[in-house]
């Protein structure tokens, strides 16, 4: 064997090499954008949340719509903390509020959670961002029943942070969530 048969095994060799980076790279391209590309399809199952005003992705008319299965395939969190609401400390799980938000390319400055009954409130936008609020969907790794705050309830980790122990960021936490609009 001369040199350049050693450069030509070489060069097959690197040539090899690029190909399945480029292949791996395109790969995890594919992947990560069939993991963003998921989220708004069309709801196979009951429509539980839906997601209006400042956003960019849409499956139905204007509007994200998300069955409970669409929710569960986002990355979840789980959390346990103390609340108002319970005696004892919960353990919540879900998507992040923001990745949820994300899903939908919502962006604004405001959010109202709307919940089943109608009841209101205001969440900044940038709480998505300070807080790791999730959109829960469990509790103690039950479904929860809307006698139980559910289907969806927004929480934030009160425990890990003195501010969020107010009645500022509790009355954030929106039961029975069904809709989110981003202003």
């Amino acid at each position: 064997m001369d040199m350049s048969d050693d450069r030509l095994g070489c060069a097959r060799a690197q040539s090899r090499a690029a190909a399945t980076v480029n292949s791996a790279v395109l790969a995890l391209g594919l992947l990560l954008f069939s993991a963003c590309a998921w989220a708004l399809d069309k709801p196979s199952g009951p429509v539980v949340l839906t997601i209006e005003g400042g956003i960019s992705e849409t499956n139905k008319g204007n509007k994200a719509q998300f069955d409970m299965q669409m929710l569960e395939k986002l990355p979840q969190r789980s959390f346990t903390t103390r609340t108002p609401w319970y005696p004892d400390a919960v353990t919540f799980t879900g998507p992040l509020l923001r990745d949820v938000i994300a899903a939908a390319g919502g962006k604004g400055s405001k959010i109202t959670a709307v919940a089943l009954n109608d009841y209101k409130t205001e969440i900044p936008f940038d709480d998505i961002h300070r807080h790791d609020a999730i959109v829960a969907r469990l509790m103690n790794n039950r479904p929860m029943p809307v006698r139980e705050k559910g289907p969806l309830f927004i929480v934030y980790p009160f425990d890990t942070k003195a501010e969020l122990r107010s009645e500022l960021y509790y009355n954030r936490a929106a039961w029975q969530l069904s809709v989110l609009r981003i202003r």
